[in-house]
This record gives C-alpha cells, sequence and structure tokens, in this order.
C-alpha cells in the first residue's frame, strides 16, 4: 500500500522497519540515554536540565489555571505576542514589521520553514542550499517536488558565499535560495560581502529568499544582519525565527515568520489548514520573555565559555579540528582524517558514551564531520567531561589505525 503515496513521502524513514541514526527521527536516539550515553545531538539548551525563566513560567501556570489556556488562538497568532515580536524586528534585524500584516506565529521554526517554502515550490523547481545545512532545508524541497541544488561551503573560505560560484548554480528554473543564517551546522554568521551577494542574484534573477535565523540570538565575533534588511529584500524574504535556541523555550512549539504583506495574505489565508495555531498557553508565556529578555544573559555566558573550551579540547586531538564557533551552541568538528564520520559517530557512542550528530546528514560537505551540540546541561562541567571522553577515544581510534 505504500505505493499509493506520493514518491517524495515513500522515500522517507521514521524508524519503524530500518535503523536511522538520525536525532530527531524515530526514538532510537533518546534510547541511547537509558544507556547512560550523553545525548551531544539535539539542539534544545541546557537539555534535559531545568532553563525555563520563573517569569516565564510563572505566567504559564497563570494561564493554564485560567479559562483561556484551553481554548484556540487565531491561526495567525496571539496579537500582543506579534506587538512585542515588531518591537525585537525593528530594534535587532532592523526590520520594519506590521504585526497584523507582516508577521505570521507558528507551532515552532519547524513548522515555518516548511510553510516558508511550501506556496513557492512546484514540481522540478531548483532551489539553491548552501552546503553543508540544516537537514529539514533539503528535507522541505524534496516533499514539496523541488530539486536541491546544493551551493558547496568551503572552510578555507570560513564557509562564507562565494558569488561567482552562487551565480553559475542560477537556471531558467531556480525559485529560491535556502539560506540557515547564522549556519547549522558551520555556526557561520554570514558576513555583509556574502549576503550582498545573495541580494544580488536574489534581485537580479528574481528568485524568492527563505532565511532560516534560529540561531540568531548569539553571535560572537561577527555582526549579525538580516538579509530582509537590506535594500530591495524585504519583499522576496521569508525569514524564519524561533524562541527555542536564544530563549531556551524549545518545548513551547513557538516560532514565527516575517515576510511582505503580499505574501503574508497567502500565508494568512491557508495558516489553519497547514499549520494551524501554536499554544495558547506559550504564545501568552513567550510574551513574558520578551518583555524580560535578562535571562538570557546567563546562556550567552555558558555558550562563551563552551566554545572556547570545545576549541581547546577538540584541537589538541591528532588528527582532529574545528573552528573556533561563531554563534549559538553548536561545534562543526572534522574528523575526515581518522575516517568516514558514521564510523566515528557509532565508535564514540560504544566507546566514549556521547551520542553527537553525523555529518553526512548535513548534506555535501557533512561527511568526515560531526556536529557536537555544546548547549546541553545546565552544567558546564559534564559537558567539559564529555568532550575530553571524546578526546580520549579519538586518540585511541587513532592508535588503532
Amino acid at each position: 500500500m505504500k505505493e499509493k503515496m506520493k514518491k517524495s513521502f515513500r522515500m522517507m524513514s521514521g524508524g519503524l522497519f530500518s535503523k536511522t541514526d538520525k536525532a530527531d527521527v524515530g526514538t532510537g536516539y533518546t534510547e541511547l540515554a537509558e544507556r547512560g550515553v550523553d545525548l551531544m545531538g539535539w539542539a534544545d539548551p541546557f537539555t534535559p536540565d531545568h532553563c525555563l525563566p520563573e517569569h516565564v513560567l510563572n505566567k504559564a501556570i497563570e494561564v493554564l489555571n485560567s479559562p483561556i489556556g484551553a481554548h484556540y488562538t487565531s491561526p495567525s497568532g496571539n496579537r500582543e505576542l506579534k506587538t512585542y515580536i515588531a518591537e525585537k524586528l525593528k530594534r535587532k534585524n532592523k526590520i520594519i514589521a506590521d504585526p497584523d500584516r507582516n508577521i505570521l506565529i507558528t507551532p515552532g521554526s519547524d513548522a515555518g520553514l516548511f510553510y516558508a517554502v511550501f506556496p513557492f515550490l512546484e514540481p522540478d523547481d531548483e532551489v539553491i542550499i548552501p552546503s553543508p545545512s540544516y537537514p529539514n532545508n533539503y528535507t522541505n524541497v524534496t516533499l514539496n517536488n523541488a530539486r536541491v541544488v546544493p551551493l558547496l561551503l568551503d572552510e578555507r573560505e570560513g564557509y562564507q558565499i562565494n558569488r561567482d560560484k552562487l551565480i553559475a548554480k542560477v537556471t531558467d528554473k531556480t525559485k529560491m535560495i535556502i539560506l540557515t543564517h547564522p549556519n547549522n551546522p558551520t555556526t557561520t554568521v554570514y558576513n555583509r560581502a556574502s549576503l550582498e551577494a545573495i541580494a544580488d542574484v536574489c534581485i537580479s534573477k528574481d528568485l524568492i529568499l527563505v532565511c532560516d535565523q534560529a540561531f540568531e540570538d548569539f553571535t560572537f565575533e561577527n555582526e549579525m544582519i538580516s538579509p530582509a534588511s537590506l535594500p530591495g529584500m524585504f519583499e522576496r524574504t521569508i525569514s524564519v525565527f524561533s524562541v527555542s535556541k536564544g530563549m531556551g523555550l524549545s518545548g513551547f512549539r513557538v516560532g514565527y515568520n516575517v515576510c511582505s504583506d503580499v505574501f503574508m495574505d497567502s500565508m494568512l489565508g491557508a495558516a489553519v489548514s497547514v499549520i494551524g495555531a501554536s499554544s495558547t498557553m506559550a504564545q501568552i508565556a513567550a510574551i513574558e520573555a520578551f518583555k524580560d529578555g535578562g535571562f538570557m544573559k546567563e546562556f550567552e555566558e555558558a555558550y562563551e565559555r563552551r566554545r572556547h573550551k570545545a576549541y581547546e579540547i577538540i584541537n589538541s586531538i591528532p588528527g582532529v579540528h574545528m573552528l573556533l564557533p561563531e554563534s549559538g551552541f553548536l561545534a562543526w568538528v572534522d574528523v575526515s582524517e581518522l575516517g568516514p564520520s558514521k564510523e566515528i559517530y557509532q565508535y564514540l557512542i560504544d566507546e566514549a558514551k556521547v551520542a553527537t550528530n553525523e555529518g553526512s546528514f548535513y548534506g555535501p560537505g557533512g561527511e568526515g564531520h560531526l556536529r557536537i551540540v555544546l548547549g546541553v546541561y545546565r552544567d558546564d562541567q559534564k559537558v567539559y567531561d564529555a568532550l575530553y571522553r571524546i578526546k580520549d577515544a579519538l586518540i585511541r581510534y587513532r592508535k588503532a589505525l
């Protein structure tokens, strides 16, 4: 009967009939914790430890105890929340957005990403994705029967965008560029030259840009520029945001898409059919996080410490290296001198009791790498201990070659 499904869905696997190592598919990954394995492959701040700010928690409880807690919000989202988001967009992103015409609340940024591409892609459309990139970018294109055209990023160029290489990927079938900025998994914060190259190509070739900014809240050495703020780009960009990474509210499932009212009019019209409404409780509680985001300073300080410590530990392993993370709480580690990343991923589970992410899931340029989430656990030392176990295991692995 599976032949009755669309081809793009038939090729998907949720781990029911075959093993999958993908952390966000099936239950196999979470079951590793029962074997005493540290899960450093879920980009969920401080998981599994408590990190919910008291003022947000209190508001969530208040809403659940009130009559409104059991009822729908409009599929377009809570208007007060959208008003606070509009203020944040103006202050942080240099984007002027009308709460009623340019902002759609989504049940998390993954739903937002799918809904950002769904209205545009038709069979045989081509979508350029700078790679390595977030796996859902590739999946969303495939599910819409369009074709991924990877733009391979070069570590020697700091994983920045090369305009000549980008323009060479454009054909008469190209409709869209999907950019994760800052990038997941490389942590790259795209510089102004890279973003202006993308803008120039989008405008000159009449392309749509979908930009996922889930990791925007913590960037370190480099300036964070929102592509939609560049001249001529707001009207052709769908920006996707989240409260999961910066605010640590992953379980609340609140994200938001921002775009021109020309696009938003259609997206609002179909929202109830495609994404429904995000949790009433979560949206109202998230307002408190936008009102007072001071708790995020502790998160930023932890990630600052951890990125430097990871850089020190990982780069002391012979045959292994990583760049200093530029954003968020990820580490993108090159293990290609040692062997295939899938083999090393499994070795670390068995020998170091640490589960990371295997690089090939992140598309071309991902093989030979591991993504390690440094943002897990509230206690820095637990993260450092896991990194030292990775180091010891990889040293043994190299000696056995």
